[in-house]
C-alpha cells in the first residue's frame, strides 16, 4: 500500500520561466557590480578622477536597479 506522500509529485513554488527570469536578473545585478568596481589609486596620496566617470556614477547603478526590477518581476509573474 502506497503512502499519499509517495504518490505526490514534488511541486516547486515557481514555474521554470520564473527561475530563468530570476537568474537573468541576478546576472544583470552582478554585471552592474562588476561595472562599479575599480578606479582606485595605488598611491594613497594621489587622488584618481577615474572614480567619477560615467560608468561608475550612472551606468553601473542603473544596471543594478534594472536587475532588481527584473528579479521583482520574476517573483510577481503569475503562472498559468
Amino acid at each position: 500500500m502506497k503512502n499519499n506522500n509517495e504518490e505526490q509529485k514534488q511541486e516547486f513554488l515557481f514555474e521554470g520561466i520564473n527561475y530563468k527570469i530570476l537568474l537573468i536578473g541576478i546576472a544583470v545585478i552582478a554585471l552592474g557590480f562588476i561595472l562599479m568596481s575599480g578606479g582606485g589609486s595605488d598611491d594613497p596620496n594621489v587622488f584618481n578622477e577615474e572614480v567619477f566617470n560615467f560608468r561608475r556614477i550612472r551606468l553601473a547603478p542603473t544596471t543594478v536597479l534594472i536587475g532588481f526590477g527584473i528579479t521583482i518581476y520574476s517573483i510577481f509573474k503569475k503562472s498559468k
